[in-house]
């Protein structure tokens, strides 16, 4: 089974629980009321919970090949560290950075690889971590990249995706929620670099960066 990674979100007696609780309601509260954010898209409570059970699926998927962990970085790190405590299985951990969005709220269409990865992929049993699958041109080309490298298997787990907004076939293992196609942020995901704190995920409805 998964890790109980959110156990001590609430409150107890304790010093560590009071620490807990604290934090609880810091990130509960913080954000409401924020002129820049809309509507919760994925409340904290539900990531969690979906998360945990995606951790179960995987670690029975893979119970005898620990898998390669891919982040697809800047906005799967949250969803990664999240996801690996989950798996109940010696994984292993690579990033890569992979740019399909300027600075505003528009899949650019073009895809280049910012920071590559460290592991050598041959033989390996490869798990692509996305934060969200938009038009599926950023993962269709992730997708051929890597398979050119040769690993024993490559699947996809993604926390979000956006439903209608496909220009590209997907083949994804794991999904975390289908969203509306609306551009949002929290939880890994941002807009110029702002907002990836937020514990949920949010609609955005702030001005939008020019490119």
């Amino acid at each position: 089974m998964g890790a109980d990674l959110w156990s001590d979100s609430v409150g107890t007696d304790d010093a560590r629980g009071g620490r807990a609780g604290r934090r609880a309601l810091v990130s509960t509260g913080h954000w409401q009321g924020h002129p820049d954010l809309g509507e919760v898209i994925v409340s904290e409570h539900d990531l969690h919970q979906r998360i945990e059970d995606l951790g179960v699926q995987i670690t029975e998927d893979y119970a005898d090949r620990p898998p390669l962990l891919v982040g697809v970085l800047k906005g799967a790190f949250v969803f990664m560290s999240d996801l690996a405590r989950a798996i109940a299985l010696p994984v292993e951990i690579d990033v890569m950075a992979v740019a399909s969005y300027g600075s505003g709220t528009a899949t650019s269409g073009v895809v280049r690889i910012v920071k590559d990865l460290d592991s050598d992929l041959t033989g390996r049993h490869v798990l692509v971590v996305e934060d969200i699958v938009d038009s599926g041109l950023t993962l269709s080309y992730l997708r051929r990249s890597l398979l050119a490298r040769q690993p024993a298997s490559l699947e996809v787990c993604a926390l979000l995706v956006k439903e209608g907004r496909q220009r590209a076939p997907l083949d994804l293992r794991y999904v975390g929620f289908h969203i509306p196609p609306d551009f949002v942020v929290g939880y890994g995901l941002d807009v110029a670099e702002r907002y990836r704190n937020v514990p949920d995920i949010r609609v955005y409805r702030g001005p939008v960066p020019v490119d």
